[in-house]
């Protein structure tokens, strides 16, 4: 009975402390300016790193926006890697008059071991060092194009490794397509632009953001091969002391799936990588929290927090309590009570969050406001399923598998 009221507090504490910070950020970042950084010179050489698998349909788009930066292009090299490629994408990028490397290996699969396979090469070629920075970015990508020119501004202004502001192509095709865009729509807006209000630490997605060369020489090229090998990049540099920036005037448009199905398989797989990033990282992470108050730690901490792990757990520790006598199977049953409570109120919280993103974010949303209130009530559909997701995360083995992009 202890244990299980243990289990509850830990839950509701948890789960309350996300819910309480998530107001915080919105409030902040409603309230308080964005920050912007000053103008720089533009003479800093970067590096464009690009894992693409048959992306033969997208990849030139990409290309195209990188070239029609009004950051000067002399200073601005692509390297591609075709990961597994059976399409002409190789090809393509390199008629392009872009660098690339082809890599064929069916055992280690992920955008992880194509960065490391990428960056290897070009060590060993002795390239990186003509780079101050590396770009990493999506073979489905388009950069607004002074995309460069403002992340050029904040890695003068002293950041080593940089986020940017993730919108989509294409929000506006359904309800899976907007329930992915909106969320990294909030992200941007509301969270890691609130953490830079606060002096903390941000977190890079899997697309759109630079680190330095004195990040890659510590890391010896790529060295996160974890599902979400973003969130492992993110975890590490964190614990190493670094604070991660976010420039909001660097604008990414990313495509998000269409179909359930794929939309599924990948969140699954996001699902379990959050899993194994806390696995190796979250000891060290409320280790760091609690010996040098570092709120970054706390932050990642509420971020990675295996809450369907501990929720399963509760679940399983009642029945058993329950079927041995201990505890009563009413007592049981009010408790799961109280979770569909708490499962309605986040639905209307799910449902007032995606409004408030279209609502601020109105000027960088593409669709009309119909299509908005739509996805606004369709927003909750998306994030419970999130629910089965974690749970099939918790028991299944997720593999990295590619999103079929059509190049909208």
């Amino acid at each position: 009975m202890v244990l299980l009221s243990v289990l509850d507090v830990l839950l509701m504490i948890l789960g309350g402390a996300g819910l309480v910070y998530q107001a915080i950020c919105v409030v902040a970042s409603l309230f308080a300016k964005q920050i912007t950084f000053p103008d720089a010179p533009m003479d800093t050489r970067y590096a464009v790193l690009i894992s693409a698998r048959n992306e033969e349909a997208v990849i030139g788009n990409l290309i195209n926006s990188i070239r029609s930066q009004t950051y000067p292009s002399q200073l601005v090299d692509i390297w591609l890697v075709a990961d597994n490629c059976t399409d002409n994408t190789a090809g393509l990028v390199r008629d392009m008059g872009c660098h690339v490397v082809e890599r064929f290996n069916k055992d280690q699969v992920g955008k992880g071991y194509a960065l490391s396979y990428l960056l290897d090469h070009m060590i060993n070629e002795g390239v990186t060092d003509r780079y101050d920075a590396f770009f990493v970015f999506d073979a489905d990508n388009r950069l607004d194009k002074h995309y460069i020119e403002e992340m050029n501004k904040a890695f003068h202004a002293g950041f080593k490794i940089l986020t940017s502001y993730r919108n989509s192509v294409n929000l506006a095709d359904n309800w899976v397509s907007s329930g992915s865009a909106l969320w990294f729509i909030r992200e941007s807006r509301f969270l890691n632009n609130s953490r830079m209000l606060f002096g903390s630490s941000c977190h890079v997605g899997g697309t759109g953001f630079m680190f330095s060369q004195e990040i890659m020489r510590r890391n010896r090229g790529w060295k996160f091969h974890l599902l979400t090998e973003d969130l492992e990049f993110s975890m590490d540099s964190v614990l190493h002391g670094d604070r991660i920036g976010y420039c909001g005037t660097a604008i990414l448009y990313d495509e998000q799936p269409v179909t359930f199905g794929q939309s599924w398989r990948q969140r699954l797989r996001w699902s379990k990588g959050f899993l194994q990033v806390f696995r190796y990282y979250g000891p060290a992470l409320i280790k760091r929290a609690v010996r040098e108050r570092d709120f970054s730690c706390i932050d990642f901490t509420l971020v990675l927090c295996p809450f369907m792990v501990l929720g399963i757990a509760r679940f399983l520790l009642g029945c058993l309590f329950a079927a041995c006598g201990f505890v009563t199977w009413q007592s049981q049953l009010n408790s799961i009570g109280g979770w569909t409570y708490g499962i309605v109120l986040g639905v209307l919280g799910m449902m007032g969050l995606a409004a408030l993103t279209c609502v601020a974010e109105r000027g960088q949303i593409g669709a009309t406001n119909k299509e908005l209130f739509a996805y606004v009530l369709s927003f909750p559909i998306y994030m419970l399923s999130y629910v089965p997701i974690s749970f099939q995360a918790v028991f299944s083995k997720a593999e990295w598998k590619p999103i079929e992009h059509r190049g909208k």
